[in-house]
């Protein structure tokens, strides 16, 4: 678990986004689900594709491009390896889903202590070789702080709560985290540092609210919109 959702993707996913945006990297991350969803599907008996799924998830991909803006598709098709890398981190995210169901049984904060302790682990002797951390300046505080933040809010925390998720929802579930990433960003940017949101943005939230529903299926059923998309 360590290597396939922290190292392989994190690893993927930093490297491919010192070559392209930030916005083509999160619409690219943000098909995890849809790899996740498909893997489930052939990896699992009860986590089943099912028409409200597949159309729930291909309307949040879209909810993420309209959010993130028409900047999302600069630099398409250059830097192809850096975009495959992203893409590579995402479909590792997705088998590590899959592979998070064994986890199921074990408390939460216990799966993340053990998972961020392996990856830890396999990453120390690269970054000792590759970085060479020893030669570098001592941080600024300022710095230092914003280490143990991440370490503790945006990593720790997260992924008690990854595990949580994954244990109430499933694998393929759990991965829909992905697409709430942009609006997130976007809210604390707000909320935080005083941006503006544009009709974009809000348009962009909107959709993924409306994709979040559909793929939950239970107010579709309702409407028989499941059926109807089935017979399209």
């Amino acid at each position: 678990m360590g290597l396939i959702n922290n190292v392989v993707p994190f690893s993927l996913i930093f490297w491919g986004q010192t070559e392209i945006g930030a916005g083509l990297a999160a619409v690219l991350n943000a098909t995890t689900p849809l790899f996740a969803a498909v893997i489930a599907h052939f990896g699992t008996s009860d986590e089943k594709l099912t028409a409200n799924r597949i159309a729930g998830l291909l309307i949040g991909i879209a909810g993420v491009v309209v959010l993130v803006g028409p900047e999302a598709w600069s630099g398409l098709g250059q830097n192809v390896w850096a975009q495959l890398a992203v893409l590579g981190g995402a479909v590792s995210y997705g088998f590590a889903g899959l592979w998070g169901r064994r986890f199921r049984s074990f408390p939460p904060a216990l799966s993340a202590l053990s998972q961020l302790s392996a990856s830890t682990l396999l990453l120390l002797p690269l970054v000792l070789v590759f970085d060479r951390p020893f030669d570098l300046a001592m941080p600024s505080m300022k710095v230092t702080l914003a280490i143990v933040a991440l370490a503790v809010l945006s990593t720790a925390l997260a992924y008690i709560v990854f595990f949580r998720i994954l244990v109430r929802a499933g694998g393929s579930n759990v991965m829909l985290v992905t697409l709430m990433i942009p609006p997130s960003a976007m809210l604390l940017g707000w909320l935080v540092l005083g941006e503006t949101l544009s009709a974009g943005q809000l348009l962009g939230a909107a959709i993924l609210a409306l994709a979040l529903i559909v793929i939950d299926g239970r107010l579709a059923k309702r409407l028989g919109i499941g059926a109807r998309l089935l017979n399209t």
